[in-house]
C-alpha cells in the first residue's frame, strides 16, 4: 500500500468561522493503481490534494505515505518528502518562462543534489517518454499547450517518484490536446506509475478505473470510475445519458 489515510480531518478559521474542509476522511491507493479525485467545487478535493502531497498538514488523523507517517513533520521533512515522493502536474503548467524544456524537467533534480551529469541524463530520459526528444531546447513560449503540459508531467517523472498527483492537467487545454494528455496518463499508468488525478469532469472521472467522490469534505463513493461518475449525474438524466454514450 502506497496511501493509508485514517480518519483525515483538516478545519479552516476563516473571519471567525470554522470551515471543515474534510471530515474523517478515509482513503488508501495501492501502488500501480489509478484513482481520480472529483467533486464539486467546495467539495474538498483540492484540500485533500494538498494533504496527499504534503502541502498542507491535517486537522487530526494519520496519513502514511509510503509506510512513514507524515502528518506530524516539520516543514523541511515535509519538503524534502515532496522532492522525493511526489511528482506534481499543475493546470496552469508552472514552467520558468526563460528556461528550456530540459532545463525546466532538470529543476527538481537540483534540489535533490544530483550531479549535472545525473540529472541532464534523467531529464532527457523523462522528456523522451512524453515524446519531446525534438523539444528539449524549447522555452515554453515556443511550445503548444499540450506541449508545456507534457514538459510539467515530465520534470514530475524525472525525480521517480512514488506518486504521480495531477490537479486539473487538461482544464487549460483544448479537447483534443486534453485527450492527447490523458492518453499519456493512460501510458503512464499501464508501466506501472500510481496516478492521482483530481478533476471536475465526470468524463475523466469515468474513464479511469477508480474514482473516489467528495462531498462536503466527506468521502460519498468510492468504487470504479464509470460507476461513480454516472451516480455524480443521476439527478441529471440528460448528463448522464449524453456520458454512457460518450463512452461507448
Amino acid at each position: 500500500m502506497l496511501i493509508d489515510l485514517r480518519d483525515i480531518s483538516r478545519t479552516y478559521h476563516v473571519g471567525g468561522e470554522e470551515v471543515r474542509a474534510l471530515q474523517s476522511v478515509n482513503l488508501t491507493i495501492d501502488r500501480g493503481e489509478w484513482v481520480a479525485i472529483v467533486g464539486q467545487s467546495g467539495s474538498g478535493k483540492s484540500t485533500l490534494m494538498n494533504v496527499l502531497g504534503c502541502l498542507d498538514t491535517p486537522t487530526s488523523g494519520r496519513y502514511l505515505l509510503n509506510g512513514r507517517d507524515v502528518a506530524g513533520l516539520s516543514d523541511d521533512e515535509l519538503a524534502d518528502i515532496r522532492n522525493r515522493e511526489i511528482g506534481f502536474v499543475f493546470q496552469t503548467f508552472q514552467l520558468l518562462p526563460r528556461e528550456t524544456a530540459l532545463a525546466n524537467v532538470e529543476l527538481p533534480l537540483v534540489y535533490r543534489g544530483l550531479k549535472a551529469k545525473e540529472r541532464r541524463e534523467r531529464a532527457r530520459s523523462a522528456l523522451d517518454k512524453v515524446g519531446l526528444t525534438e523539444r528539449m531546447a524549447h522555452r515554453p513560449n515556443e511550445l503548444s499547450g499540450g506541449q508545456r503540459q507534457r514538459v510539467a508531467i515530465a520534470r514530475a517523472l524525472a525525480a521517480e517518484p512514488s506518486l504521480l498527483l495531477a490537479d486539473e492537467p487538461t482544464g487549460n487545454l483544448d479537447s483534443a490536446t486534453g485527450e492527447e494528455i490523458f492518453k499519456l496518463f493512460e501510458a503512464l499508468h499501464r508501466t506501472g506509475h500510481t496516478l492521482c488525478l483530481v478533476t471536475h469532469e465526470p468524463k475523466l472521472a469515468a474513464r479511469c478505473p477508480r474514482a473516489v467522490r467528495l462531498s462536503d469534505g466527506l468521502v460519498i463513493a468510492d468504487g470504479p470510475g464509470r460507476q461513480v461518475a454516472l451516480e455524480n449525474l443521476r439527478d441529471d438524466p440528460r448528463l448522464a445519458a449524453a456520458l454512457r454514450h460518450e463512452l461507448t
